[in-house]
């Protein structure tokens, strides 16, 4: 007998309109701050038709997760269903983003990388970690009594492994629960890789000499990047894109991400700099478009730095959000910590926190160095979730622009490793208002730009001078 063996790959469908107008799936948290901050719903909230994806189930394919910003579907399909869903009238175009190309980075791939880069067990009594939450001056903050409460984070990573049965995250029963948007089989807090674990542990570990930079935070976790299948593919983009949809239906106030994307098993996939210009990937255009719903999202900027490719990754390049480079306890980037800046010219990385021999917590709660902006990432989420608890009436956009104002380079922005340079948390939380700040809380968008080796920011037909002065 002959067997036969279709390959299925991953795709994602778009579909040309929203004909029907459901009421957008958004939680009372979530209204509630959309109705305070002014966002008004529109389009990109509706649902994706359900007459559309039933449709598409009843051709037997499989959907992995829907999309309402793009109107579209992450699905399963061999390839000759495709071409039939590619010629169906509400179909506006099928794009592949998985196949079953050989994983070119091996067991210890590029996406494990930051993990192993330099760990060194130590013991967290002895080593306490108020060095790297001194660096942006984090403490009087928490002294005050601001960190993080009332304000409600996830953290996106591909593995957290233990994190549900260490007593340093479980002492304040702040976890809400947890999603998955990848098709890996492991349990969710199994063997999937400790990366998550460990950037939890900077926002929201305590233990003898341990501190996170918002323990009184709430959160979700969120896992959207693959490990099972040991491949980089477009795919995983899309599950970002689903987990910061999702966390904007649950009302998330900061969301923080230490993944990056610029080259893919399938080469055909791979990025070029010209890209990394903010509107060209689904990813970060989905970043951007969290920011415009009210979220802070906080982007590693990546540890391309010292490699051929040397610069940010997708959705670092986003507008909006905070990109977040590496520096150590003395306030000096490491080699690794990717360069900017954004392919349009804006700043990035926009601001810098320790990730260069960061203190981390280990699955099994001890305490060792390692290097990465991906932990420089969630410990600047931390700054702006204690900040934004002690300004529970400003929204994410003043809350950012007080961070990127506090920082020490923020009136000679630095385009390659640094950008506005290190926050001072005391600083960003004690000035005064800037007429930008001000205006933060309408609809029109703020975007700096690099003309002639000078920062300008944007707003309408506005220009204004990097200290707030409308130029013309």
């Amino acid at each position: 007998m002959i067997k036969l063996f279709i390959l299925l790959f991953a795709y994602f469908v778009s579909f040309v309109d929203k004909p029907e107008k459901t009421a957008p799936q958004l939680s009372p948290r979530a209204v509630e701050q959309r109705q305070k901050w002014g966002i008004e719903t529109d389009q990109a909230d509706y649902p994706v038709s359900t007459h559309y994806t039933d449709s598409l189930r009843r051709m037997g394919i499989k959907i992995y997760h829907r999309s309402r910003w793009f109107n579209g579907v992450t699905c399963e399909m061999d390839e000759t269903t495709a071409e039939q869903v590619a010629r169906i009238s509400f179909v506006k175009a099928v794009e592949m983003t998985r196949d079953n190309s050989e994983p070119i980075f091996g067991i210890n791939r590029r996406k494990h990388a930051e993990i192993l880069a330099e760990s060194t067990q130590l013991h967290a009594e002895s080593v306490p970690t108020d060095e790297q939450l001194a660096l942006y001056n984090l403490l009087p903050l928490h002294e005050a009594g601001y960190e993080g409460q009332g304000i409600l984070m996830a953290i996106c990573d591909g593995g957290f492994y233990r994190a549900n049965s260490l007593e340093c995250f479980r002492q304040n029963e702040l976890e809400l629960g947890h999603f998955d948007f990848t098709d890996d089989t492991d349990d969710f807090y199994g063997e999937t890789g400790s990366h998550g674990t460990g950037c939890l542990s900077t926002i929201s570990g305590i233990t003898e000499g341990y501190y996170g930079a918002a323990t009184k935070a709430q959160y979700y976790l969120m896992r959207s990047e693959e490990m099972e299948n040991n491949r980089e593919c477009p795919k995983e983009m899309d599950n970002l894109v689903a987990a910061l949809e999702k966390a904007d239906s649950l009302g998330v106030n900061v969301f923080s991400v230490s993944l990056g994307y610029y080259q893919f098993d399938n080469s055909d996939w791979n990025l070029q700099w010209t890209d990394l210009d903010g509107r060209t990937t689904r990813v970060s255009r989905a970043a951007t478009l969290a920011a415009r719903k009210g979220m802070l999202v906080c982007v590693a900027a990546g540890n391309e730095g010292n490699k051929p490719w040397k610069y940010i990754c997708a959705p670092a390049d986003a507008d909006s959000v905070l990109t977040v480079g590496a520096v150590d306890t003395e306030g000096i980037a490491g080699s690794f910590s990717s360069y900017g800046p954004a392919a349009d010219g804006r700043v990035k990385p926009d601001v810098c926190a320790v990730g260069v021999s960061t203190l981390i917590l280990t699955p099994y709660g001890f305490a060792i160095n390692s290097n990465g902006t991906s932990y420089a990432t969630p410990l600047l989420a931390g700054l702006a979730a204690s900040l934004w608890s002690a300004l529970p009436d400003e929204n994410a956009m003043q809350i950012r622009e007080r961070i990127i104002r506090s920082a020490d380079r923020y009136s000679e922005p630095e385009t390659t490793q640094y950008g506005y340079g290190i926050p001072d948390a005391w600083k960003a939380y004690t000035m005064k208002p800037t007429a930008i700040d001000e205006a933060a809380s309408d609809k029109v968008q703020s975007t700096k730009v690099l003309r002639n080796g000078k920062i300008w920011i944007l707003r309408g037909r506005k220009t204004y001078s990097i200290d707030g002065r409308l130029v013309r």
